[in-house]
């Protein structure tokens, strides 16, 4: 299958955005919420000039609180599908509200195959997909283990992929539990630092790359946009990706 060609089976790009907002209508609402939030939360974004801002894109996050998808909505110039956990879609509310979003399920701990499936066909059509490699939310902000389905996704579909660092949404209370404090190094507000886009190899020096070998170069690109203390089990390989 060619870059950005629809797929021969599957909703075809009218039909995935029927029902989703975007367009003209996102861009007001999105200039709309700009206006509302920026006096009330320094929020600093930095590498928007690396947002293709047509064709596939795959934007990979870590996961520091269930605000991100939000923020990242919020700052992104195009439209972006979110992967989402199947527990949110049994809430009517956050159904329809993720439906407007063109959010779908993903049954995290298993191989979902029909989510994979979904996220490729949305890719294949042009469109911006939005995903937290980690598989949910670390609780102490650094870093964790990233699951093999990115790298998968990654290594099928050969779209670009857009890397993204977000933290100080661990500070907003909306994790269902008490927020850690600020520290005096704490820099009030949200931090989002977008990387260049890259495209996981196939294979290298003649051997075929693995999925998991695709998700952790996937969480060594984040890790590098990210302060020292968030980087977790991918602080060794940041460095070396930073010093490249």
């Amino acid at each position: 299958m060619a870059l950005g060609d629809a797929p021969a089976s599957g909703p075809s790009r009218e039909e995935l955005l029927a029902g989703t907002l975007h367009g003209a209508p996102r861009r007001w609402l999105r200039d709309a919420l700009i206006g509302v939030v920026r006096p009330l939360l320094p929020l600093r974004v930095s590498g928007l000039e690396h947002v293709p801002l047509d064709g596939p894109l795959l934007v990979v996050s870590n996961h520091v609180s269930n605000a991100d998808p939000i923020v990242l909505e919020f700052v992104s110039p195009r439209p972006l599908f979110f992967m989402g956990k199947q527990e949110l879609f049994r809430n009517p509310f956050f159904h329809w509200i993720l439906d407007r979003f063109g959010g779908f399920p993903v049954e995290r701990g298993s191989a979902d195959r029909a989510a994979l499936r979904h996220a490729g066909n949305i890719l294949a059509n042009g469109i911006a997909l939005g995903m937290f490699p980690e598989g949910g939310r670390s609780r102490t902000g650094a870093l964790i283990q990233g699951r093999a389905g990115v790298g998968l996704l990654a290594l099928q579909s050969q779209s670009p992929i857009l890397p993204v660092g977000i933290y100080g949404t661990e500070f907003f209370p909306v994790n269902g539990e008490w927020p850690p404090r600020r520290t005096a190094n704490d820099v009030r507000g949200v931090a989002v630092n977008i990387g260049a886009p890259f495209t996981v190899p196939g294979a290298v020096d003649g051997r075929r790359v693995s999925s998991n070998e695709a998700t952790r170069l996937i969480m060594t690109r984040i890790a590098a946009l990210l302060p020292e203390r968030y980087r977790g089990i991918y602080a060794v390989d940041s460095e070396i990706c930073s010093a490249d």
